[in-house]
């Protein structure tokens, strides 16, 4: 079945970067478009970074333009998620998922803390 797991999250100060990584099983990897996800308490997930099968196209969410990367390693079947210049508003669950298919399960995320 699909599952996902996410990685990297942690405490880091305003300004800092961390590195999100995902590992999907269950489908072919190198055949959809994945993207990145987040969530804060009272809010709906939302949509910050995709990428296309091949990585030829990539788009973000405003609020992180610029400062995050989307990358992605089919050989690997892994996700990326280089974030740089982290403020407290980037605090949330950040999550991996297939685009679109929103009957996936969600994994259980990984923690991204933004704090002086």
């Amino acid at each position: 079945q699909v599952q996902y797991v996410e990685s990297g999250g942690g405490l880091v100060q305003p300004g800092g970067s961390l590195r999100l990584s995902c590992s999907p099983s269950g489908f072919n990897f190198r055949g959809y478009e994945m993207g990145w996800y987040r969530q804060t308490p009272g809010k709906e997930r939302e949509l910050v970074a995709s990428i296309s099968v091949g990585g030829g196209v990539i788009n973000y969410e405003d609020s992180v333009e610029g400062r995050f990367t989307i990358s992605r390693d089919n050989e690997k079947s892994l996700l990326f998620l280089q974030m740089t210049s982290l403020n407290p508003d980037d605090t949330a669950v950040y999550y991996c998922k297939r685009v679109r298919h929103n009957s996936d399960p969600w994994g259980q995320g990984t923690q991204v803390t933004v704090s002086s």
